[in-house]
């Protein structure tokens, strides 16, 4: 449930926002990767997520930077199962910041001079890995889709988390287009229920470590379980002998019966991809999801995508929903209608719907640049 201090806040907040302008607080002079130079930099439309001056999305400047970036997944990651991919902010008022991994390869090169190195740095790479595993995953992944620093593929990154995982899908003060208590309450239960029932970060493992995912999984909830209950410290102790219990016998039958993981069970016909329904091969990293069970499912790295868009899914971030995967976008719009002008859910209870079953705003079901209705044809 929420109080009503967290909604007043909300509109508080977003009262300031909204008359600061801008397009869900992307502003800056970020350049459109769409236009080629003909645009000078991103300048904001009042409502609409786009750049006034060439048109193109918010996504195709990907304004800001690093920090922007991790400041926006840490919010959508805390209060979440995967709030252990962030970090507080001193002095942040609760702010947490994500804990993005990013990897830096050095490779001598061999010349007769005296040796230099080459040094290769990714933005993103998936946590909890070797070196090794880590460069066997990116090999997988299509060369101009690896974010190395510099290139085409780092580019593509963050439009994708602009795209993918829009802030105004999680933050109401990040909306324009909130007009009353209840329709913030009613998106700030959304966000409240998805965090805690569908939002994910895929783990990349070789086949066959579920087992050890799961475990560390565990781990987890019982540390964040006692941290939660340090008043009752007694009720912590139980919880956690409880499932030391559970895991030591999960460990045994793990033993003395085999492995289970993923598709452990079908160890005679090899590891199945839930994705594409291929091989996996047991010395090829694959990725585990942990809404879809570490026993029933693995991915290869290629098929680790959005059901709907069929796109790889940003640093490996999932919404599992009847047993498919979703990126961020879609599974929001599949549980709200979104507005083709704002780009925003909608929520409030009477809006437009078109014969092609886009949808609108009615204050918005206009074109964006004389304001006239879209049922009456204009010269824009």
């Amino acid at each position: 449930m929420l109080d009503d201090m967290e909604v007043s806040s909300a509109m508080e907040k977003m009262s300031v926002q909204q008359r600061g302008g801008g397009a869900g607080g992307a502003g800056g002079a970020a350049v459109c990767h769409v236009c080629d130079g003909s645009c000078s930099g991103f300048q904001p439309h009042s409502w609409r997520k786009a750049c006034v001056r060439c048109g193109c999305s918010v996504a195709d400047h990907a304004p800001g930077g690093d920090v922007d970036d991790d400041q926006r997944m840490g919010r959508l990651l805390a209060d979440s199962p995967c709030s252990h991919l962030t970090a507080k902010v001193k002095g942040g008022g609760g702010l947490r910041l994500y804990k993005r991994n990013r990897m830096i390869v050095t490779n001598p090169v061999v010349s007769r001079k005296d040796p230099t190195f080459n040094t290769t740095t990714y933005e993103w790479a998936p946590g909890g890995l070797n070196q090794t595993l880590a460069m066997q995953y990116m090999e997988l992944i299509p060369e101009s889709q690896r974010p190395v620093s510099g290139t085409a593929g780092a580019l593509e990154r963050r439009r994708q988390l602009f795209s993918q995982l829009p802030i105004y899908d999680q933050d109401p003060m990040k909306c324009q287009s909130l007009a009353t208590d209840q329709e913030i309450t009613s998106m700030l239960l959304f966000v409240k229920s998805y965090k805690q029932e569908v939002l994910g970060v895929g783990e990349v493992a070789l086949p066959g470590e579920g087992a050890a995912l799961e475990e560390a999984a565990a781990q987890r909830t019982a540390k964040e379980a006692k941290e939660r209950s340090n008043i009752n410290k007694k009720e912590a102790k139980e919880h956690q002998e409880h499932q030391e219990h559970q895991e030591h016998q999960e460990h045994q039958e793990h033993q003395e019966h085999g492995s289970t993981n993923g598709t452990d069970d079908h160890t005679k016909t090899g590891y199945r991809c839930t994705g594409c329904h291929g091989d996996v091969a047991k010395e090829s990293p694959a990725v585990y999801a942990e809404r879809a069970g570490y026993h029933g499912a693995l991915w290869h790295p290629t098929c680790f995508v959005c059901s709907e868009c069929g796109l790889g899914l940003v640093d490996l971030v999932y919404f599992w929903s009847n047993q498919k995967l979703f990126c961020g976008r879609h599974y929001c719009q599949g549980a709200w209608p979104r507005c083709s002008g704002c780009d925003e859910l909608i929520f409030c209870p009477s809006f437009h719907t078109d014969e092609d079953g886009r949808t609108w705003h009615h204050h918005h079901h206009c074109c964006w640049r004389c304001g006239q209705s879209l049922d009456t044809p204009c010269h824009h």
